[in-house]
């Protein structure tokens, strides 16, 4: 472990004990403001401090292992615990770097999905579609709940543009790097000569803004629309113009909702979701130095994207920004999503585990 994070940790090990008893003492006790930040910081590096009294603990006893190592008697004994113990003492550095981490508030947020077809024509919609199962039944396997903000059915199936909501705790850290280009390699329900076509979606997933952080829209920067929803082949069509279109103005970002019967109801959720797109503009402005690891990880969600393929005819599914190919396609429609979001995870922890050796170097 390289000397300035060890000088690190020791720092977060003696501002430890030292709120320990700051937080026993009875004035702490009776300001609550004050008892409740210094709980929070405690908490908040509770978890690297055990980790490296645990790597300490290990590190003694590596050292007294070695001491009895000129024991003939006990010294294979000795040499199968050094292994463990070494080994032991890898994953441990592991998991205090990455507890080191700054976390993304942001992660444990729910978040709104949007699906839109881009290249492709109807298999485009179509391949959109399969996308929103996809979401669905991977939210179904996490007991998250799923709301329809949006949608605009294809002539053929699937969906022109469709925007949902996922409600669930860490719902938006596990589906932030679905943002970008997914590909689809497949013969057409359409075709009928057999041939493989090339279409592709468009993916953006942005977090949902919480409440005690919205903010206040100019009612003059907003065009507001109302129009008649529509549904799929005629069915479940309001009568009403219910559904509502907001165009922001100075950054030109349009939202739409129309799942509910009230104008008033969708207006509020349209305006949610243009808080929480507007927010995250700001957002990537403001971390211009990091837009290259977004773009890397989350895509830029232009039409020149290409994240993801999903072949078909093989099988396969390629993530290309970390070059892992699976032949499980079946599989991740089917929701285990996992395959794919746990390595992009790792490779986003990795990058910034080599930025922190970086910083402490």
């Amino acid at each position: 472990m390289k000397l300035s994070i060890l000088k690190k940790l020791e720092f977060l090990e003696n501002r430890f004990y030292e709120i320990e008893k700051i937080l026993s003492e009875k004035k702490t006790i009776n300001d609550k403001k004050y008892f409740s930040n210094l709980s929070k910081e405690y908490l908040k590096i509770s978890n690297t401090v055990s980790l490296f009294k645990k790597w300490k603990k290990i590190k003694n006893n590596i050292k007294k292992t070695k001491k009895i190592l000129h024991d003939k008697e006990i010294y294979l004994l000795a040499i199968e615990d050094l292994k463990i113990l070494k080994k032991n003492k890898i994953n441990l550095e592991k998991k205090i770097s990455i507890s080191l981490l700054s976390k993304d508030k942001k992660d444990l947020l729910n978040c709104f999905i949007e699906i839109r077809a881009a290249t492709g024509g109807d298999e485009s919609s179509i391949f959109s579609g399969d996308l929103y199962k996809m979401y669905m039944r991977y939210a179904e396997l996490k007991n998250w709940k799923i709301d329809l903000v949006h949608s605009h059915y294809g002539e053929h199936g699937g969906f022109k543009e469709i925007v949902i909501k996922v409600i669930g705790k860490g719902a938006f850290g596990r589906l932030k790097f679905e943002s970008g280009g997914h590909r689809v390699q497949r013969v057409p329900k359409t075709e009928t000569q057999g041939r493989i076509h090339t279409s592709t979606c468009i993916i953006a997933v942005i977090p949902e803004l919480p409440k005690e952080k919205s903010f206040k829209i100019n009612v003059k920067d907003l065009k507001i629309d109302t129009f008649r929803s529509s549904g799929a082949g005629g069915q479940h069509v309001n009568t009403t113009d219910s559904a509502i279109r907001i165009t922001h103005i100075p950054t030109g970002i349009v939202v739409e909702c129309q799942n509910e019967r009230s104008q008033h109801k969708n207006k509020s959720r349209a305006l949610s979701v243009l808080k929480s797109r507007i927010d995250s503009e700001i957002d990537l402005k403001k971390h211009q130095e990091t837009s290259f690891l977004k773009k890397k990880l989350l895509g830029s969600g232009e039409r020149s994207d290409r994240n993801r393929t999903y072949n078909f005819p093989q099988n396969r599914v390629t993530d290309h920004r970390i070059n892992l190919t699976l032949y499980r396609l079946d599989e991740i429609l089917s929701g285990n999503l996992d395959l794919l979001i746990n390595p992009m995870i790792q490779d986003n922890q990795i990058y910034l585990l080599s930025k922190l050796s970086e910083t402490h170097a």
